[in-house]
C-alpha cells in the first residue's frame, strides 16, 4: 500500500522509466517465461558476451520526473541572451506561421514518421516535399530539386563533387568566390582535402577566365553585395565548369534567379521560411539543378509516379542511387536530409503564397534601404553598393562603441573586420528596429516616413536588370490555403496519409524508432533555444554551453570515450567526422599514406560511402555462416594491408543483430596493424549500461541520437550524430572558423569544420539531455535491457513462421532479428516486399527490407512497445503467414492473392468489380482487431519502374488529381 512505502518511493524520480519502456514487470515476466529465460539478468548473460560488460552501472544523475527535468532545462535556457540578430551570414530570424508551428513542428503526426521508403503510407509528407521541391525549382529557375540535405556548408561541399562528376573539364581546381560565407568555405575546404582537389579561394574577376572543373559563387554575397552574375557563369562554364551558386530563398522572390543567369546547380538553406535559428539548426537546405545531372544530384528526390489503379502517385525516385545498393560507389552518404524542416519551410509558402512571401520579402529590403540611405546622408561610408538584406559600413574607431552600444540596447551587429559593422534584417525587423539602430550609428534621428518615401519613389534601391520578372509559385497548392481554416484542414489531410508512431509501432531494423516523449520535444520550441543566432557573442549562449557540456559529460560516460564532437548535424555526417579525426591523426604522425578501410560485408551502407567521401580505399572483409566477421579474413587483410591501413568500419552489434563474440580480438587485430577501429553507432540501443563503445575497444565512434537517444527521425530528419572520441583522436576533431566549440586551451583548436554550425542542430540537443535526464542510469539501462528482451520474444514468436536467420552463441539476438523471407519467395514467389505492403493493411510500417541481406526482413522492436503491441505485430505477421500457405497450397494463385495486391485501400472496398478469389474483408480487416483503428493507405501499390522511368520531380498539374 502507498502509505506504508518510504516517501522516496512515494516521490517517484523514476516515474518516467515507466512511462517510456513498454511492458510492465507482469509483462516482462510473461515474455520472459515465453522465451525461457529466468530474468532479465540472465537474458543479458545469454546475450551480451562477458568480457565486454561493464563492471559497474554508470555513474549517471539519478532520474528526474519530467517537470523536474524541465524545471532543470528552463533554468539554464534563462542564461540565454536573446538578442535582435543582426548578424545574418545565412541565419536569421523568422516567424513560423503558429498553425504550421502546432500541426507540423509540435505535432507527433509528422515529427515521429520515418523516411518514406513505403510510399503508399507516407503520400502525406511525400506531397509535402513535393511542395518543397517545386518551391525550390521555382525560386532558383533551375528544372529539378532535392527533398534537402544538411545546411548551406555541406550542401556547397556536395556541389562541388557533384562539379567534379558531371564537368568535362580535366582540371583538378576548384574556384571558391572569396565572398561566399567563411563557414561555408571552412567546410568545402574540409570536403577539398580529403578529395584531392585544389582550392582556389578568390574574387571572381581575378580568376573567371581560368580553367576549373567548377566553381562556388555567392548571391547575395558575404558582403550582403548582390551583382549580375551572368558573364562570370558564362566565362566559367565556357572553359568546362560547372557552376554552383550559394544563395537565399526570401532573396530569390524579388531578385534574378541563379538559373537564368546560367548556373547548373543552386544551393541554400531554407531556414528563414519559417525555421527558427535554433544556435545553428536544424534547417533544410535546399539543392537544384538541370534535369540533365538529376543521376549525379545528392540527396533523395521524390518523384511521381502511378498506382495499381493508375492514380497519381508520390515516391522517393530513383532509389538505386541510394548508398545501400551501390555502396563505395555511391555519388555521396544520402542520409543528409532535413524532411521535417523542408516540410516546414514547403508549407510556409503555401501558407504565405506568391503574393504574402513578395510582401515579406519586398519589407525586408525596404528597411534595409531606409537604413542604407539614411546613412549615406549621415554621412556614413557604405561599403555595400547594391543589396538585398545586408549592408556593410565602415565606421573606423567607432566601430566598438557602436558595436557595444547596440549590444547594450539588444541588438548583436555583425564584427565584419577593424572598423567594419555589418548589419542584416529579416522578417521580424520593424520600423522601429532601423531608427533605433540609425540612432545608434549615427547619434541623429532618423525620420522613417520620409526616407521611405524618398526610396519608394525611386522605385527600388537594386537596377531592374537584377530584378525577378518571370512569375513564381504560380500552382495552386501555393494559392489556395491561405486562411487557417484551410490550411489547417489542408495539413490535417497530409497527415491522415501517412503512418507515424502515433498509429502503431514501427519496428525497422537498425533505426530505432522508439518513444520520443512529449517532454522531451517540449523544450525545442522555446525561444530561449529557438532564438539565438549560432555566432552570436558566447556570453549570451551560456545556457546553451552549459546544456551542450553537461550532455557532453554524459555521453562520454555511456560511450566509454574522451571527447565528443557535438558539431556532425547527422549519422552520416558523424561518420565522415570520425574518418577525416583518424586520417588527420595518422597524418600528424607522418602516415598520410594510411588510406585503407576495411568493411565487412554486413556494414552499413553508409559505411562505404563515407569512406568513399573519405578518399580511403575499401576492402570488404568475409562475414562466416553465422553472420559475424571472418576474423581469419580480416586478420589476413589487416596484415596484408598493415603499411596503409587506417582503419576498420564495424558495426556493433552487427549489423546481423548479434553480439559478436570476437569484437576485442578484432579490435586488437586492427590495432597490432597500424589501424584505428571506428564503430558505426547505429546498434548503440543495444549497448547503453551494459557496454560501451570505449570499453569495447572502439578509437572513436558516431551517436545516432535520433536513434538512441530520442530525437524523432521527423519523416527523414533532422538527426544529430556526434562523434565520441579516444584521447589521442580528440585533438582531430571538428572545430570552426567563426565561433570556436570550446574554450582557447580546446584541444582540437584550428581544425576545419564538417557543417555549417559549431554545434550543428544544436536545439534539439535538447531533446536527448531530457532523454537522459529523465531515464538516469538505471533507465537507460533498463531501456537497453528491454529493448533486446523485445527482440528476442519478436524472435521467438516468429521463428516457426519465418526462420530467424542469426543468432548468437546462445541462441540469442540482440535488439534486433533478421527473419528470412527467401524459403517462402523459392516456394511462392511472395517476395519480402510483398509482406512489407501487406503489413499496411493489418495496419503496421514495414520492417526493414533487404536489409542487411537480400530476402529478409529486419525487425527492431525498441524498448517503448508494449506487449500487447507486441502481440499484435507477431499475429499480424503469423496471419500474413498463413495467408502465404493459402498460395503455397493452391487456394490462391501466385499473382492475385492478397499479398501481391497490397496494399488495399478504400477504393477496393467500393470497387464494385472485385475480381479476387478472398473478401473484403479479408482484404481490408484480416483480423479483427484491424477495424478498430483501421489505418488506410491512400494509395494502391506504387509502380516503382514507371516512376524511374517517367521523372517528374515537380507537383502535378491539378488536372492530375481530377484524372
Amino acid at each position: 500500500m502507498p502509505l506504508n512505502q518510504p516517501l522516496s518511493a512515494l516521490e517517484q524520480h523514476d516515474e518516467f522509466i515507466g512511462r517510456h519502456i513498454g511492458p510492465c514487470t507482469t509483462e516482462m515476466a510473461a515474455m520472459l517465461a515465453a522465451i525461457g529465460a529466468d530474468s532479465l539478468d540472465q537474458l543479458i548473460d545469454q546475450t551480451v558476451p562477458a568480457a565486454i560488460r561493464l563492471p559497474a552501472d554508470l555513474p549517471l544523475p539519478a532520474p528526474r520526473r519530467e517537470h523536474e527535468a524541465l524545471a532543470d532545462l528552463k533554468a539554464m535556457a534563462s542564461k540565454n541572451v536573446v538578442n535582435k540578430s543582426c548578424i545574418g551570414m545565412g541565419y536569421y530570424d523568422t516567424l513560423t506561421p503558429k498553425v504550421i508551428l502546432r500541426n507540423v513542428m509540435e505535432n507527433p503526426g509528422w515529427y515521429t514518421a520515418y523516411t518514406p521508403y513505403q510510399a503508399e503510407i507516407a503520400q502525406g509528407r511525400l506531397e509535402a516535399l513535393m511542395n518543397f521541391q517545386q518551391m525550390v525549382v521555382d525560386l532558383t529557375g533551375l528544372e529539378i530539386a532535392n527533398a534537402s540535405l544538411l545546411d548551406e556548408a555541406t550542401a556547397a561541399a556536395e556541389a562541388m563533387t557533384m562539379a567534379r562528376r558531371v564537368s568535362k573539364s580535366k582540371s583538378n581546381r576548384f574556384l571558391v568566390d572569396a565572398a561566399c560565407f567563411p563557414q561555408t568555405i571552412d567546410v568545402v575546404k574540409t570536403r577539398a582535402a580529403y578529395f584531392g582537389f585544389e582550392l582556389v579561394i578568390g574574387k571572381l574577376d581575378d580568376y573567371k577566365d581560368g580553367e576549373f572543373f567548377g566553381a562556388l559563387l555567392q548571391y547575395p554575397n558575404d558582403n550582403g553585395e548582390v551583382r549580375d552574375l551572368t558573364d562570370v557563369i558564362a566565362s566559367l562554364k565556357a572553359k568546362g565548369a560547372t557552376v554552383a551558386v550559394a544563395t537565399d530563398l526570401m532573396a530569390l522572390v524579388l531578385l534574378k534567379s541563379p538559373g537564368s543567369m546560367g548556373a547548373d546547380i543552386a544551393l541554400g538553406s531554407s531556414q528563414r521560411f519559417g525555421i527558427p535559428m535554433g544556435f545553428g539548426g536544424p534547417h533544410a537546405a535546399f539543392f537544384a539543378t538541370r534535369e540533365a545531372f538529376v543521376r549525379s544530384m545528392p540527396g533523395r528526390i521524390i518523384g511521381v509516379s502511378k498506382d495499381a489503379r493508375g492514380n497519381t502517385a508520390y515516391r522517393m525516385t530513383l532509389q538505386t542511387r541510394e548508398q545501400h545498393i551501390r555502396r563505395e560507389k555511391a555519388n555521396s552518404n544520402i542520409c543528409t536530409s532535413q524532411v521535417l524542416l523542408a516540410n516546414m519551410a514547403g508549407m510556409y509558402a503555401v501558407h504565405h503564397g506568391s503574393e504574402g512571401l513578395r510582401l515579406i520579402a519586398g519589407r525586408i529590403h525596404r528597411l534595409t534601404a531606409i537604413l542604407a540611405e539614411g546613412l549615406k546622408r549621415a554621412g556614413v561610408n557604405l561599403l555595400t553598393k547594391q543589396f538585398y538584406d545586408t549592408v556593410h559600413f565602415d565606421l573606423g574607431a567607432r566601430a566598438e562603441a557602436v558595436y557595444s552600444d547596440a549590444l547594450a540596447a539588444g541588438y548583436n551587429l555583425r564584427r565584419v573586420s577593424a572598423g567594419v559593422l555589418g548589419v542584416s534584417f529579416d522578417e521580424t525587423t520593424t520600423r522601429e528596429d532601423v531608427a533605433t539602430l540609425f540612432k545608434l550609428i549615427t547619434q541623429v534621428t532618423l525620420d522613417v516616413a520620409s526616407i521611405d518615401a524618398q526610396v519608394a519613389a525611386a522605385d527600388s534601391a537594386l537596377p531592374d536588370a537584377l530584378l525577378r520578372t518571370d512569375a513564381v509559385l504560380q500552382h495552386p497548392v501555393f494559392n489556395t490555403h491561405h486562411t487557417e481554416h484551410e490550411m489547417l484542414r489542408y495539413l490535417k489531410s497530409l497527415q491522415n496519409k501517412d503512418l507515424a508512431l502515433d498509429h502503431s509501432m514501427i519496428s525497422l531494423g537498425s533505426c530505432t524508432m522508439k518513444l520520443n516523449a512529449t517532454s522531451e520535444m517540449i523544450p525545442v520550441t522555446w525561444p530561449e533555444f529557438g532564438g539565438l543566432h549560432p555566432f552570436a557573442p558566447r556570453d549570451q549562449a551560456a545556457g546553451y554551453l552549459e546544456m551542450i557540456a553537461s550532455l557532453t559529460e554524459w555521453l562520454k560516460t555511456v560511450t566509454g570515450f574522451d571527447a565528443i564532437c557535438m558539431q556532425p548535424n547527422s549519422g552520416a555526417q558523424g561518420e565522415y567526422a570520425g574518418l577525416v579525426a583518424i586520417d588527420r591523426y595518422h597524418a600528424s604522425r607522418g602516415e598520410a599514406h594510411r588510406n585503407v578501410c576495411l568493411i565487412p560485408k554486413s556494414a552499413h551502407g553508409t559505411n562505404p560511402a563515407t569512406a568513399q567521401m573519405a578518399n580511403m580505399k575499401v576492402v570488404v572483409v568475409d562475414c562466416d555462416d553465422n553472420g559475424n566477421v571472418d576474423v581469419a579474413d580480416l586478420k589476413a587483410k589487416a596484415e596484408e594491408h598493415k603499411n596503409d591501413l587506417s582503419c576498420l568500419m564495424i558495426t556493433y552489434p552487427s549489423t546481423h543483430g548479434v553480439f559478436e563474440e570476437a569484437v576485442r580480438e578484432i579490435c586488437t587485430i586492427v590495432h597490432a596493424n597500424g589501424g584505428q577501429v571506428y564503430m558505426d553507432g547505429a546498434n548503440l540501443n543495444a549497448q547503453v549500461g551494459l557496454t560501451s563503445p570505449g570499453f569495447i575497444g572502439a578509437d572513436v565512434s558516431h551517436m545516432n541520437l535520433h536513434k538512441t537517444f530520442a530525437i524523432p527521425h521527423g519523416g527523414g530528419g533532422p538527426g544529430m550524430g556526434p562523434i565520441g572520441l579516444k584521447a589521442h583522436l580528440a585533438p582531430f576533431m571538428a572545430d570552426h572558423v567563426i565561433q570556436p566549440t570550446g574554450d582557447a586551451n580546446r584541444v582540437n583548436a584550428g581544425q576545419g569544420a564538417v557543417s555549417a554550425a559549431p554545434f550543428g542542430s544544436a536545439s534539439i540537443l535538447t531533446i536527448s539531455w531530457m532523454y537522459l535526464a529523465m531515464l538516469g542510469a538505471e533507465g537507460v539501462k533498463k531501456a537497453t535491457q528491454v529493448a533486446i528482451l523485445n527482440a528476442n520474444y519478436v524472435a521467438t514468436k516468429l521463428n516457426a513462421h519465418y526462420p530467424v536467420l542469426y543468432v548468437g552463441k546462445n541462441g540469442r539476438v540482440a535488439h534486433e532479428c533478421i527473419l528470412d523471407i527467401r524459403p517462402i519467395k523459392a516456394a511462392t514467389g511472395i517476395a519480402e516486399i510483398d509482406i512489407a505492403k501487406r503489413l499496411m493493411d493489418y495496419g503496421f510500417h514495414a520492417p526493414t527490407v533487404s536489409f542487411p541481406v537480400a530476402g529478409t526482413i529486419m525487425v527492431e522492436p525498441t524498448e517503448s512497445e508494449s506487449k500487447a503491441e507486441l502481440d499484435r505485430f507477431i499475429a499480424a505477421l503469423v496471419s500474413i503467414r498463413e495467408e502465404i500457405r493459402q498460395i503455397e497450397n493452391g487456394v490462391w494463385s501466385a499473382d492475385n492473392n492478397p499479398l501481391k495486391n497490397a496494399p488495399h485501400s478504400q477504393a477496393d472496398v467500393i470497387d464494385a468489380d472485385w475480381q479476387h478469389p478472398y473478401s473484403r474483408q479479408q482484404a481490408v480487416f484480416p483480423l479483427p482487431w484491424v477495424a478498430a483503428n483501421k489505418f488506410w493507405p491512400s494509395v494502391n501499390r506504387i509502380d516503382d519502374v514507371y516512376g524511374d522511368r517517367n521523372l517528374n520531380c515537380a507537383c502535378p498539374p491539378m488536372e492530375a488529381y481530377a484524372d
